[in-house]
């Protein structure tokens, strides 16, 4: 079912700088748009919302819907392929595709293998993808970390541990994969972030802390990195929280650059939205105008 917004709610999307500044570009009480990425010739971000694909001009602060056929209602799982041409999108039919990124025809790429297949990452060489499969779309199960060939095929699991996982994300020289586990701690829920080699060795946790942290994405440069943090205590990464947006130098992860709090959580930041030049990513808020709600 599509997300939408609450009464006296709204939705914000908002371009943060890595020197800390904020802006925001968007604000609307009519339709609840997720998950920014950031176009590869920098021009516009693409967001979901109300199951469908939408292009917002940084330029002339305009939204258009992408016009796609063939393709399942959408969730905020999307990422864009290294061409710049192409989007690869999760629809709620638990199913991964490719479109290009101008509208048409989509392309189906996973089987019917049991599974609910949540898309997260594309190799720098679009060769490959990151995803979350969830048996039988049983919930209450762990997702597992996946790969799959971007043209499709048999799918690949790499250990990371009992706990649930999500958010696979390619690092920029594609040696990586980022995402957020549960598998360091026996807490519920406590995600906290760590990476592993493509190879499935490595596995390693990135900061210890008291918060549940979900989603690092690498900046194109690979010298920053953001996510979003969540109280702890939090299961899973609902909506409607007050939650931290994270500026973090992957050089070291416990230490905090820049902090940016906000009504939020689910759809904030789900997928990659750094802009190409490494400068700035972008986030969505849904803030409340009703403070008892907050």
């Amino acid at each position: 079912m599509n997300r939408t917004l609450s009464p006296g709610q709204r939705c914000e999307v908002w371009i943060a700088s890595v020197t800390g500044e904020s802006e925001l570009v968007y604000s609307t009480d009519e339709l609840l748009l997720e998950a920014p990425n950031w176009t590869a010739d920098g021009a516009a971000l693409i967001l979901n919302g109300d199951g469908k694909l939408w292009r917002f001009e940084l330029a002339g602060r305009s939204i258009s819907q992408i016009p796609l056929t063939g393709v399942p209602d959408l969730n905020n799982d999307h990422v864009l392929a290294p061409d710049g041409e192409t989007i690869f999108l999760s629809a709620n039919d638990g199913h991964i595709y490719r479109a290009a990124l101008s509208g048409g025809h989509a392309e189906r790429i996973t089987g019917d293998d049991g599974s609910f297949h949540f898309l997260h990452g594309v190799s720098p060489d679009g060769r490959e993808l990151a995803y979350v499969g969830i048996e039988a779309g049983d919930f209450t199960q762990p997702g597992r970390l996946m790969t799959i060939a971007s043209d499709g095929g048999a799918a690949a699991a790499v250990d990371v541990g009992r706990g649930h996982c999500d958010g696979p994300e390619y690092s920029p020289d594609g040696k990586w994969l980022y995402l957020n586990t549960e598998s360091f701690s026996s807490a519920p829920g406590h995600a906290q972030l760590g990476r592993l080699r493509v190879d499935g060795t490595g596995f390693e946790q990135l900061l210890d802390s008291d918060t549940v942290d979900w989603f690092p994405h690498l900046s194109p440069d690979g010298q920053l990195a953001s996510y979003i943090r969540f109280p702890a205590g939090t299961l899973g990464h609902p909506a409607d929280l007050p939650v931290d947006v994270v500026l973090v130098s992957t050089g070291d992860w416990t230490r905090t650059v820049h902090t940016w709090p906000l009504f939020g959580g689910q759809g904030t930041l789900n997928v990659n939205s750094w802009s190409p030049d490494s400068t700035r990513f972008a986030f969505v808020a849904y803030p409340r105008t009703n403070p008892a709600k907050d």
